[in-house]
Parts: C-alpha cells; structure tokens; sequence
C-alpha cells in the first residue's frame, strides 16, 4: 500500500509511489496484474522485480553506451556520434547525396537537429548542402570529398569501439535475442507515431560495417 503521513492537521494523507524502490514491489504488495489495460484514472502499472531489473540494465544500452560512444568519436576522430551517423549514412548513398527530410528520418532525428549538424559540418566543409528546384522548401545534402575521407578515417575506430562495449562479449543467442528485442523495441515506437500506418521501417544505418569504398 502507499505509505502515508501526517499533514499540518495531525489528518494522515497518501503518499504517492514513486521511485524504482516502489515500482518493484507495488505488484507484489497489492497483487495487480502486470498486462492489466490501463487509461484515464487507472492504477499505473508497476514494475515487478524481474522487469524492473531489465528496464535498469537496459537503461545502460540507452544511456551509458551513446555517451561512450560519442566520447570516443569526439576523442578519436573530432566528431559527434551523430555527426558520424550523418556521414555515414551519405556515404552509402548514391552520389553520396540525400534529401534532408529523407537523412532525418534516417538517423531518427527532427529536421531542425539535423539542420543544425548539417550546418556545423558545411562549415567544416565535409558537406554540402543545395535547394531541389522547384515548389517548397526542399534541400539535399551532399557528402564531399573531405567529408568521406573523414568518415573513413572514422570507422574503424567506431567499429572497434561498438565491438568492445557491446557485440564481444555476447553469445550468438545473446546478440539473435539482443536483435529480437531491438525489433520489437523499434516496431512499438513506430506503432505510436502519427504516420506509422504508412511508414515502412528504414534500413539500418551502415555505420557498424564502415562506409562503402566507391569510385569518385
């Protein structure tokens, strides 16, 4: 039960749950069904022990790993993770060139995030960017000469740190079920967003096997 106590009256009042603590043994202590339907004015669902332990293990995936991650780039290569993520990915297309609206869905970020690393990086001139004619607003960017070079003097040491913090040390079931739950993890997200109904799943960034050698 919510703990309680007193107020300036001497009346006992609810004391919210709240906290990891709480959420693990809310079940346990009130015997509510974890996949119970919830909505407007229902008990939350709380945690139990073995999922409150996932959650927090998996919260190292979302949290620590990216850290880890971009404070290697920046260390190594003098680029942001994302900023690596936004080569990359020009670097495996056609005429190394996208369509903005295209690259930010790509790399799972707004149009005005994107805007602003593209913008860093055209200064550093590793990309450029060029209106489409026509009506709107439309814009490609370009990866440059430099801009490819820079990412494939970078992928190696992405790859070799992906590989230490993660893939290494797992099993071939543990990285199959690790993929599972990345697709199911993914496909859930989707099914929330406005235009999940017409949105196919994009293909996964190539910025694990390193950007593909192509003739200029």
């Amino acid at each position: 039960m919510a703990s309680t106590a007193d107020d300036t009256n001497g009346r006992r009042r609810r004391r919210p749950r709240t906290g990891s603590t709480t959420e693990a043994t809310a079940l346990g202590e009130e015997g509510s069904d974890s996949r119970k339907s919830t909505g407007p004015g229902a008990e939350p669902r709380w945690l139990n022990g073995d999922e409150l332990a996932a959650w927090l293990a998996n919260s190292a995936i979302m949290i620590s790993l990216p850290a880890a991650l971009d404070a290697r780039m920046q260390r190594e290569a003098q680029l942001t993770f994302f900023e690596y993520m936004v080569l990359s990915v020009l670097s495996e297309q056609p005429a190394r060139t996208m369509q903005m609206s295209a690259l930010a869905a790509r790399t799972a970020a707004s149009l005005s995030r994107l805007s602003h690393v593209v913008g860093r990086l055209e200064k550093r001139e590793l990309l450029a960017r060029n209106r489409i004619p026509g009506s709107g607003r439309r814009t490609t960017a370009t990866l440059t000469a430099a801009g490819y070079e820079v990412v494939v003097a970078a992928a190696p040491g992405h790859v070799a740190a992906v590989r230490e913090y993660l893939i290494d040390d797992l099993e071939p079931q543990e990285l199959a079920a690790l993929r599972r739950i990345g697709a199911s993890v993914d496909a859930a997200i989707k099914r929330g967003q406005p235009d999940a109904g017409s949105a196919t799943s994009p293909e996964a960034p190539p910025i694990h096997s390193g950007p593909r050698r192509t003739a200029d």
